[in-house]
């Protein structure tokens, strides 16, 4: 990423959340690539967080101390401590629980930045007076709550899966002639999962791989047993490997009930997999029925089912809709586009080497 054009800013990012979810996959992505840019960077996260260990390997300034304590008033008042310590152009909240622990008068010392990976309510953003949503459609809600339309930005996300050889389905206990369908998402009621579980009922030539976790893994299992597929079903857990899996995979699935927007749809497209997914938010604004995927009514089990077939038996159509999605990737979401776009963004409402008096948005 040597060839973009980086500005001289110093940008301390806040990451506070507990999970492994998409969020947290794609502000680490994030980080790293301005980090593989040349942007100066320091991130506040939990010492826990999954990725931390990469980050450092790539040099940026890792922070977990103010997440290690249990009350959310002291925790915000040591990333006061670090805001000062660091001297920040620009805080960048990702998410909720980040915004809510930045200090109030942080807005003295740099610009804030509140990103939105959902619906949420605006009021946790208070300290915040820039706004960033992953869809159109989310920059505008921000707008019909009363954020100046200067002030919000939509800068979508991007994959970043890697090209890699097929994962061993031996290793996944897989027959090699099953086709197999992949799940990337956590294991959560917003999901749509157990659509997926049931659609398995009548697809006997497949196999289910679900990788993720999430506080439904014993209720799933139940279900997969409850029905009949257990002996066809793989619970991964948290894998480092997408590329593997969609590289081994005949579809991937999004059954969701709820989904914003769905990284895994440039997953999917950037991996060349075919994807099948259920019409929440995200995939309804991105997904062309029979263009680039595959668009079933939400937990409409006879539609996903049936969707599933034609994608495995109709080689034209899987051919299609993988075509379809790669030049949509290719168009709008490559890693380098999206971080040229986040440059672009901080050297917009940052002038570099400056500190800025802002007045924080209610």
């Amino acid at each position: 990423m040597s060839g973009l054009d980086v500005p001289p800013v110093r940008v301390l990012h806040i990451m506070a959340g507990r999970g492994n979810g998409g969020a947290e996959l794609y502000s680490t992505d994030v980080i790293l690539s301005l980090q593989h840019a040349g942007l100066s960077q320091c991130v506040v996260m939990r010492p826990d967080a999954p990725r931390a260990a990469e980050l450092r390997a790539a040099g940026v300034d890792v922070i977990t101390d103010p997440l290690n304590v249990p009350l959310a008033m002291m925790q915000r008042r040591r990333v006061g401590r670090e805001i000062a310590r660091y001297r920040p152009d620009i805080v960048h909240c990702w998410l909720r629980r980040a915004a809510e622990l930045t200090p109030p008068n942080t807005g003295r010392l740099a610009q804030v930045i509140g990103w939105f990976g959902n619906y949420k309510d605006l009021r946790a953003f208070s300290h915040c007076r820039w706004f960033v949503g992953c869809t159109p459609d989310m920059a505008d809600s921000m707008q019909a709550r009363g954020v100046a339309a200067d002030h919000v930005a939509y800068i979508p996300t991007f994959p970043s899966v890697e090209d890699a050889a097929p994962v061993s389905r031996r290793a996944l206990k897989t027959p090699d002639d099953a086709r197999v369908l992949l799940t990337l998402s956590r294991l959560h009621e917003a999901k749509g999962l157990e659509t997926l579980l049931r659609a398995l009922r009548d697809l006997p030539d497949c196999y289910l791989w679900m990788a993720g976790d999430g506080p439904l893994r014993d209720a799933l299992g139940d279900l997969a047993a409850t029905l009949g597929v257990a002996s066809r079903v793989r619970f991964l857990g948290w894998r480092t490997d997408r590329g593997a899996l969609l590289a081994a995979a005949e579809v991937c699935v999004l059954p969701s009930r709820y989904e914003p927007f769905g990284t895994v749809i440039l997953d999917a497209w950037s991996a060349r997999a075919p994807l099948v997914a259920c019409a929440s938010a995200g995939p309804r604004a991105h997904v062309r029925d029979g263009e680039n995927g595959m668009l079933v009514p939400i937990d409409d089990v006879p539609a996903l089912t049936h969707a599933l077939r034609a994608v495995l038996d109709d080689p034209a159509l899987r051919a299609r809709i993988v075509a379809g999605g790669y030049a949509q990737y290719r168009a709008r979401y490559t890693r380098e586009a999206v971080t040229q776009q986040w440059l672009e963004y901080y050297r917009r409402i940052c002038v570099p080497g400056s500190r800025h008096e802002t007045r924080v948005t209610s």
